[in-house]
């Protein structure tokens, strides 16, 4: 596993190693010791698998009291997956980071903690699989909508309309939300 690009910080897109030969390929998605070395030390307790048809578009979620760390990956097919530092205080608030994954690139995004986070489905079918931090709250969950145009995130629409879900199109935007909504910056 190796870092290819730290879009922001905290944030790393991660390519693993890859052996390949004519019966298919193996890899290693997770080794809690290696990711260590590259500085990620969160313990992961949870592990969501979701399969969505092309142009669905989930998030941009987070939780603010029980915040969650992610490494993701498409295992099928192609999504545009999205980070969006909203840490109060952060230098980089409120700037996003969009990375293409699929099951033909492999590669992981990994976003630390006060990261809104979602993805859009580009492919006809795609499985997504992230690993979290900590457990899931429906009552601690936040969310901000995937077009507030002060985030102006560059979503490869491409004639696309966004399936969202009715929770999806309720988020008030990034510059409505109270500070008291958003995550801190932690030591």
């Amino acid at each position: 596993m190796r870092v290819v690009d730290e879009p922001l910080p905290g944030v790393k897109l991660l390519a693993p190693e890859v052996h390949a030969d004519h019966r298919g390929f193996f890899m290693e998605s997770y080794n809690r010791r290696r990711f260590a070395e590259l500085g990620i030390a969160d313990d992961f307790v949870q592990d969501n698998h979701s399969r969505s048809q092309r142009g669905v578009l989930r998030g941009l979620h987070y939780q603010l009291a029980k915040p969650q760390a992610k490494l993701v990956r498409a295992t099928r097919g192609q999504v545009f997956d999205v980070v969006v530092d909203i840490r109060r205080g952060s230098p980089s608030f409120g700037r996003w980071a969009g990375a293409e994954l699929s099951d033909a690139n492999r590669l992981q995004l990994y976003a630390p903690t006060g990261f809104a986070h979602g993805f859009l489905v580009l492919s006809e079918v795609a499985e997504f699989q992230y690993k979290c931090s900590d457990y899931y709250d429906a009552a601690d969950e936040r969310g901000l909508p995937w077009d507030d145009p002060d985030l102006a995130i560059a979503w490869p629409l491409d004639g696309l309309e966004p399936i969202l879900s009715a929770r999806d199109r309720a988020w008030s935007r990034l510059a409505r939300t109270a500070a008291e909504d958003l995550p801190g910056l932690r030591p």
